[in-house]
């Protein structure tokens, strides 16, 4: 990898390959992107190949063109002009010369720091339990669902400040962020103590002036889409990882959001065990006797046939090999298990006790006889 010195100069040797680019295609966006889903691919493809993390060979020169591809496309007047007359039109709006910005910055103002050892600490992961339809789990489906998370403000990026003018030096304790004291312990011998500045609160700075957008609370409130991708098989209680989508704060890298998945309980209907499915079937005392055929309809809607010649015992239990869930990430199946549950009837008319006894025991006649 090349020294972080060298790479802050790449912007300008890789101008001529960023300016040809397709700066949609380089945040992975088609032109109709809003503002949220331009922040949310830069917030990804830069955490992705940062040179600090991604040793490939490529991942400097991606770096610097999603870096240009956000500077751009975040900005409304620029974005406007590129999209009516592409990088050339933006060469004539600055005069001739685009100036390309350190994509560090760009990162840096984007998170508050960089991978390494001056990260700032990561912040908490956040875990939900989602219950989908057994149906999404056997032939997987695309959920799309929205929640509620803190943001960095806008306005002020996460300084709270209305301005950059309004971020003052402490002057409690000098920009140190902590406050030094002295106490005699006896004559001639002085005890220094170090605590963290109580007019700061240990930043070092003071905000004069508030975000009007944020009232200097640095994040406010949004309510982010997402897509869950459930795939066919996926063990129940599965966790699925949005990286990096948490609450943001100017004071950690935003932890992940995880995703419990579960099925819906659901009353008399299909039941799951790991990759076998489950159904309860109910038929009459002449198809328990006679033999029936009967339509099932699947969980993806494609019909298994139930065909039964010979008699049929209650809670007796029918094996359908391959007709269970899939195996999460192959391409084998469970077997779906058809429980039969025999309904006799309430009372008989003397019709139907004739004709049941003419069955079982033989006409009149010969019952006179034995």
């Amino acid at each position: 990898m090349l020294p972080a010195s060298l790479l802050a100069l790449l912007f300008v040797f890789f101008g001529v390959v960023v300016a040809a680019a397709d700066l949609y295609k380089a945040l992975e966006l088609s032109k109709h992107a809003t503002e949220q889903d331009i922040r949310k691919a830069y917030k990804r493809l830069s955490r992705k190949y940062h040179p600090d993390k991604n040793k490939d060979s490529d991942a400097e020169e991606k770096f610097v063109e999603i870096a240009h591809a956000y500077e751009v496309l975040s900005d409304d007047n620029k974005r406007r002009i590129y999209d009516q007359y592409g990088e050339e039109g933006l060469r004539a709006h600055e005069g001739g010369q685009q100036h390309y910005a350190n994509p560090f910055d760009v990162f840096s103002s984007f998170f508050g720091g960089g991978f390494g050892a001056q990260q700032t600490r990561r912040g908490p992961n956040s875990v939900f339990d989602i219950e989908v339809p057994l149906a999404d789990m056997y032939a997987g489906a695309s959920i799309e669902f929205t929640m509620k998370k803190n943001i960095l403000c806008d306005h002020c990026r996460g300084s709270g400040a209305a301005s950059d003018r309004d971020v003052h030096t402490c002057r409690g304790c000098g920009g140190s962020g902590v406050k030094v004291s002295k106490q005699q312990i006896f004559p001639g011998m002085f005890a220094q103590t170090q605590s963290t500045c109580n007019e700061c609160g240990g930043r070092g700075t003071v905000i004069v002036k508030n975000c009007p957008h944020c009232s200097g609370k640095k994040v406010v409130e949004y309510m982010q889409p997402f897509t869950l991708e459930i795939q066919p098989g996926m063990p129940e209680g599965h966790e699925v990882v949005l990286e990096g989508e948490g609450d943001e704060s100017p004071d950690w890298e935003a932890g992940d959001i995880i995703l419990r998945v579960r099925s819906k309980k659901e009353q008399g209907g299909w039941r799951r065990k790991e990759s076998s499915l489950y159904w309860r079937e109910t038929i009459g005392v002449d198809e328990a006797l006679l033999g029936f055929r009967r339509n099932l309809t699947h969980l993806d809607g494609h019909v298994v046939d139930l065909h039964r010649k010979a008699v049929t015992q209650p809670a007796y239990v029918q094996v359908i090999e391959g007709e269970g869930m899939p195996v999460f990430e192959q391409s084998a199946r469970g077997n779906l298990y058809i429980e039969y549950n025999v309904i006799l009837p309430v009372e008989l008319g003397p019709t139907m006790r004739r004709k049941l006894e003419d069955a079982f025991y033989g006409p009149p006649n010969r019952r006179d006889e034995l």
